[in-house]
């Protein structure tokens, strides 16, 4: 029986990651600091319990029979109001769980886009030759740390970008704004992204398995969306109907400045940070996955209107709409 080990697998996608894992008959080692969130998650999803281990977060407790074939390091800080958080979590506590794997043990290290940075305005696409120019300490933490892994590790990187479908947390302020009768957009120019579905990750996560290559690799979806389709596609699917107003960036900086100065605020809205507003202010956030595609089986499939649509019916099913 193949044996994985997941960090972040009471997250967003490490929560979908080990859901495939059980159903492909893998057995699960999960480093956690909440034991008991992840035993209601596995009781939820109708798991097999037997199949799904929980570890200590601090590699240096776990027992000497922890020895997965494979792992896979998709734990991470999304959103904190320093740049220590990011550096504590997404580089020195991965680097130690990464230490402690077997020297073997095929190994994905989740990165994010962010770590390459926005799209050159020269450029349609960024891709791996793209020179890397993160905006914020998220994006930088994930540059750190790929740059930090050994080289003597069998490791391959993957660069996702935005990561749409159930179970996520990121997207309810989305659908909250895309029900209103007025949905602000930030900027006054339509911005473009690339995204996935969060069954396309972790397909791609699978594939990496089989790659010999380090990367980082870029991964998404084949074509990017606009901030307005992104928009009108998550009110279509709420059943929603409304009007975008475009809202100019001044406005974006100075609500991020004041979310961070009010404590109630940063609790409500722990994604709008001056520091992330950095990311938000940049008009083109697309990338070309053809090199992994190339080096891979992986294709993505989830559209994102079928995506958003996962993501609505999670939030309706758990109560948060």
């Amino acid at each position: 029986m193949t044996s994985i080990l997941i960090t972040g697998a009471t997250g967003f996608v490490g929560r979908t990651l080990l859901i495939r894992a059980v159903e492909s008959g893998r057995r699960v080692w999960a480093p956690v600091r909440d034991e008991e969130k992840l035993h209601r998650q596995v009781a939820r999803e109708g798991l097999d319990a037997r199949m799904v281990t929980a570890l200590p977060a601090e590699p240096k407790h776990w027992p000497g029979d922890v020895i997965p074939d494979q792992a896979v390091l998709s734990a991470g800080v999304l959103f904190a109001r320093n740049r220590q958080e990011y550096f504590e979590t997404n580089v020195d506590w991965t680097l130690r769980v990464l230490s402690h794997l077997p020297a073997d043990c095929k190994t994905v290290v989740l990165s994010s886009q962010s770590a390459g940075g926005p799209t050159p305005a020269n450029l349609a696409k960024r891709t791996e030759a793209t020179p890397d120019a993160p905006l914020t300490w998220y994006g930088e933490s994930k540059l750190v740390l790929e740059r930090a892994v050994p080289h003597e590790r069998n490791v391959t990187i993957l660069r996702p970008p935005m990561i749409l479908g159930a179970r996520d947390t990121a997207t309810l302020p989305l659908f909250k704004m895309a029900r209103g009768l007025v949905r602000p957009k930030p900027g006054l120019r339509p911005k473009f992204f690339s995204y996935l579905g969060v069954d396309d990750v972790v397909g791609a996560i699978f594939a990496a398995m089989d790659v010999v290559e380090r990367g980082p690799f870029y991964i998404a979806a084949d074509e990017p969306v606009s901030d307005l389709e992104l928009i009108a596609t998550a009110a279509r699917v709420a059943g929603a109907r409304g009007v975008s107003l475009r809202i100019p960036q001044v406005f974006v900086r100075l609500l991020s400045a004041v979310v961070d100065a009010v404590p109630a605020m940063r609790e409500a809205t722990p994604s709008l940070t001056r520091d992330r507003a950095r990311e938000i202010r940049a008009d083109r956030w697309v990338v070309d996955a053809a090199k992994f595609r190339n080096v891979s089986t992986w294709r993505p499939s989830v559209p994102l209107e079928k995506a958003l649509a996962d993501a609505f019916a999670h939030y309706r099913e758990s109560g948060q709409l």
